[in-house]
């Protein structure tokens, strides 16, 4: 997946789009047209097509208008990228509201609605977050999740962690994941030609024992069986909060007042 940077056009006004109520032109060749129009008009195309078939001519060819038109609204496709990812964070706001029990029972429900969230709209993984931009929506869906873990022994630094471990792990594994269900697509091999091929120069290595613990696990058939890596990991990732959490309670807090050890020979 070729990625897009979050935030890549003008943030300033993708805050002010995000935020604000932003005044709709008062002429223009469409009456009707809006931002949230274009915006899920973008996002159904994104959908179907990918993000490389994203312009401001396709989704204005979907919106049956001209593309100038759509620049009265939005300056441009990264400004309207921003627009989209806060957007589908909307999707599962209530039913995350909604979700109820303890806070393993919570992370559990947010972290396979957002495998799902990934699996409907795969080109989210092509946006970089590293330097996110802050929308409302995707705000309140950190909020509900930091949420389940307040008050379990964890302090706010732990709570964030928490929070961003679970997302990293889901955002990762589906990545991997939706790449793998594309790869025959976008190369033309389909997935047993590929096996088939690389076979062919691995499969010697594999009988002569250079790779012992991979013809291991090949022999048991891990490499083809329909294991879940998802919720294998989930399980995992919930496992070691909960270990936190324990741990916490022997423990107490850490002190974060005081300044890191200087360390040996010191």
């Amino acid at each position: 997946m070729t990625s897009v940077q979050s935030g890549g056009g003008d943030f300033r006004r993708s805050l002010e789009l995000l935020w604000g109520t932003p005044e709709e032109p008062t002429r223009g060749p469409r009456p009707g047209l809006s931002v949230q129009r274009i915006v899920r008009a973008a996002i159904d195309v994104a959908d179907a097509e990918g993000l490389g078939a994203l312009s401001m001519r396709r989704i204005a060819a979907a919106l049956g208008v001209g593309a100038m038109s759509l620049y009265r609204y939005v300056p441009g496709k990264a400004e309207l990228i921003d627009l989209m990812v806060d957007e589908v964070y909307a999707e599962d706001l209530a039913a995350a509201r909604s979700v109820t029990g303890d806070w393993r029972q919570r992370l559990e429900e947010f972290g396979r609605q957002e495998w799902a969230l990934y699996l409907r709209h795969p080109w989210i993984l092509q946006v970089a977050q590293g330097r996110p931009m802050l929308g409302p929506n995707s705000m309140a869906s950190t909020d509900v999740t930091l949420l389940a873990v307040d008050g379990i022994g964890l302090d706010e630094h732990e709570m964030l962690a928490a929070v961003v471990l679970l997302s990293s792990f889901v955002a990762g594994l589906a990545k991997t994941t939706i790449e793998a269900m594309q790869a025959a697509d976008s190369t033309g091999v389909s997935d047993d030609e590929w096996w088939a091929i690389q076979g062919e120069y691995v499969g010697p290595a594999v009988v002569e024992g250079k790779l012992p613990m991979l013809s291991k696990v090949g022999e048991a058939g891990a490499f083809t069986s329909m294991f879940d890596h998802f919720e294998f990991g989930l399980q995992r990732v919930l496992d070691g909060i909960a270990a936190l959490i324990e741990a916490r309670r022997e423990s107490g807090p850490p002190d974060r007042a005081q300044p890191p050890s200087a360390g040996c020979g010191s």
